[in-house]
């Protein structure tokens, strides 16, 4: 993370907890979300990367995901969110685009938000899976 952060300027991915607990760094390492904080960069050499900046190309409009949580509400502070996002975009690419709160709730286990109920987060979560289905960018 440090890498992302320092050498490439790529600062959505955010240091939390350093310890894999909060979630506050999650990126995909070819396309799967891991936490960037235990992860080092000589591992992800070789492999995609991909931080929050890149769901999205820019100019282009907001990945669906980013689109959903923004239209619910599901940030406050925004300090969790780029994890957040990155974490529900895995999520709908495993488990698909017809996720139940039960499911929402449980694959967020490893992401903290000090702000919210996480009621708005599980809402723009589940619409942002079904926008993903309508969308170039799933």
């Amino acid at each position: 993370m440090q890498f992302l952060r320092e050498h490439l300027r790529l600062t959505g991915t955010h240091v939390g907890c350093d310890t894999s607990q909060c979630g506050a760094c999650v990126v995909h390492l070819d396309g799967k979300a891991v936490k960037s904080c235990t992860t080092l960069a000589v591992m992800a050499d070789g492999h995609s990367v991909t931080t929050i900046e890149g769901l999205a190309a820019d100019g282009a409009p907001l990945h669906p995901m980013q689109e959903a949580f923004r239209q619910n509400h599901g940030l406050q502070c925004g300090f969790c969110t780029p994890g957040m996002i990155m974490t529900a975009v895995d999520l709908v690419h495993r488990k698909g685009h017809e996720l139940s709160d039960e499911t929402i709730r449980e694959e967020l286990e490893g992401n903290l938000c000090r702000c919210t109920g996480y009621q708005n987060i599980v809402v723009s979560i589940a619409e942002g899976a079904k926008a993903m289905a309508n969308s170039d960018l799933a």
